[in-house]
């Protein structure tokens, strides 16, 4: 028996370009700590990279990272941006003193010909969206390595992982429950209902995930192709539950590897970042026990008619008619067999 869950992707304004002219959303991006230090401490943690060498940073916005870079070492860096922002990269990087180092270049990577600058070392770019790839930037990134990085050329980051798990979503199922001493629960399914056409960007606390998570994407941005990146996810994925509790919904969440080995990672575990959790809230909440198998199947289909949104789709599966993991920690007698089996002869 199957369920599916369709998702639209999150709304956001039609000029993507428009979007980023608002120095609010600058400014959030820049007081997120966990996310310009994982970058700056990546660049700085291979300064030996840097040094002398020539970069391009991809969507560079205000140009901090373009100042890091230069700050590292960097001989050259081109901060390449398609909005009216690159008029205040350029006073950022004249307030640093690095005009001789830093080249804002006020266009879309897409139309900067290869013969005006040449090939690159390094390229830098912050280009993740809510759950990893809504925005699309990962295809721009992808064209910038083509073009412009030379082959033993490096990526920061250069790996990006998104990650799922069941959760609990006590803020829009247990609060009507109570509201100083009224019930609202009919509040609360309407609610759910106009909210169940698009994901949810929340904050989702670690003690409501009710498993452990599996990886829905593991993207290598040396190989990866625009291709790749249509449809996300896909496989069939079994979760033993960690705890007892409701299950109310699925929990999206990624992080991105450095080359020096450190992580971005917007996990419910981690400091919250901007990017918060992404949620996926299922229309009515069910009692789970701990040992339980809960099985699905999470697709990620990039919009044909805009490409920088993705539309989510969730089919809930029979955990019995779904192929297990070897060993699992499922309380089904199959999976705790294979496992004494396995215990007993290794």
């Amino acid at each position: 028996m199957e369920s599916t869950k369709n998702l639209k992707n999150v709304e956001s304004p039609d000029d993507y370009f428009e979007e980023y002219e608002s120095l609010d959303v600058h400014e959030l991006m820049l007081k997120d700590n966990p996310r310009v230090l994982a970058y700056k401490n990546a660049i700085f943690n291979k300064k030996d990279l840097f040094f002398n060498k020539i970069v391009m940073d991809v969507g560079a916005g205000t140009g901090i990272l373009s100042i890091f870079c230069a700050q590292a070492g960097a001989k050259k860096v081109f901060a390449v941006e398609a909005n009216k922002c690159s008029l205040l990269a350029d006073e950022v990087v004249k307030e640093n003193n690095f005009i001789d180092i830093i080249q804002v270049i006020p266009s879309k990577l897409e139309d900067v010909k290869p013969e005006t600058i040449g090939k690159v070392d390094i390229i830098v770019s912050e280009w993740m969206g809510f759950y990893l790839v809504h925005e699309g930037m990962l295809d721009t990134v992808l064209i910038a390595r083509d073009r412009f990085l030379n082959e033993d050329g490096q990526l920061f980051p250069n790996i990006a992982k998104m990650y799922a798990a069941p959760c609990q979503l006590p803020s829009m199922y247990d609060f009507w429950d109570n509201v100083h001493g009224v019930k609202m629960q009919c509040i609360g399914n309407k609610i759910r209902q106009q909210k169940k056409s698009k994901p949810e960007i929340m904050l989702v606390d670690d003690r409501d995930l009710l498993a452990d998570p599996k990886i829905l994407a593991w993207i290598d941005l040396k190989t990866a192709i625009t291709v790749d990146l249509d449809i996300i996810g896909g496989q069939d994925l079994v979760f033993p539950c960690q705890q007892s509790g409701k299950l109310q919904g699925v929990c999206i969440w990624f992080e991105v590897e450095f080359p020096d080995g450190s992580l971005l990672s917007t996990s419910p575990s981690d400091y919250p970042t901007h990017w918060k959790q992404t949620s996926i809230p299922m229309p009515n909440s069910a009692e789970v026990v701990e040992g339980e198998p809960l099985a699905f199947r999470i697709t990620l289909n990039r919009d044909m008619k805009d490409k920088r949104k993705y539309n989510l789709e969730l089919i809930v599966l029979n955990p019995d008619e779904t192929e297990h993991e070897i060993p699992c920690d499922c309380y089904m007698t199959k999976c705790i067999v294979t496992k004494q089996y396995m215990e007993i002869h290794n």
